[in-house]
């Protein structure tokens, strides 16, 4: 457990993603879960248009990065990344063999989630509340910045280049790669 500089064991909410993954302690892993389920669930759900495939997905997700924590390294990758590529291989998974895998589930002794009909609804709530711009975080500043601006905000590529000091053509590469960025992030729907 990461120690405050009171020597104090430092709160699960007082951490940052890396420091949660970082821990051997279950109950911080408990705490990214927490942070991070309903995002995927929602993502998951959105690409999969099946409830109780989304949920066993979302399982089996953090069953493997529970399982693979250790592999996970800060400098590769946002913790969110990193869960969102996760999330990417299990939902290819599922195309391919058209049902959930749960290997990793097993191996962890989780059981399989029986959703109820509130369920179902939340995980549908959940899918259109999940959003490109929740996602926006995740990009290097000056991606985030260039699509903030010319998606979000209208702005024309020859207006940011001239606030930013730079060519029209880094501000159309920054937009292009932050594009391509969320689209991996998000199964390909940007």
């Amino acid at each position: 457990m990461t120690v405050e500089r009171t020597g104090r064991p430092a709160e699960p909410a007082q951490l940052g993603d890396a420091e949660l993954l970082a821990s051997a302690d279950v109950d911080l892993f408990a705490e990214f879960y927490r942070r991070h389920a309903r995002r995927i669930a929602g993502y998951l759900m959105r690409a999969t248009g099946d409830a109780e495939v989304a949920a066993d997905l979302t399982a089996e997700t953090f069953a493997a990065a529970l399982q693979d924590r250790d592999r996970y390294r800060p400098s590769q990758a946002a913790p969110t990344t990193w869960l969102y590529g996760i999330a990417g291989h299990k939902l290819t998974d599922w195309w391919r063999r058209g049902y959930a895998e749960d290997r990793a589930r097993r191996r962890l002794g989780m059981e399989r989630i029986d959703l109820s009909d509130a369920d179902v609804r939340e995980l549908e709530r959940l899918a259109s509340e999940v959003s490109v711009i929740d996602l926006l975080d995740e990009l290097p500043a000056q991606q985030r910045a260039a699509v903030q601006a010319r998606l979000i905000h209208g702005r024309d590529y020859g207006e940011i280049a001239g606030a930013k000091g730079v060519s029209e053509a880094v501000v159309r590469q920054r937009v292009s790669r932050g594009l391509a960025g969320l689209r991996r992030r998000i199964g390909g729907w940007v």
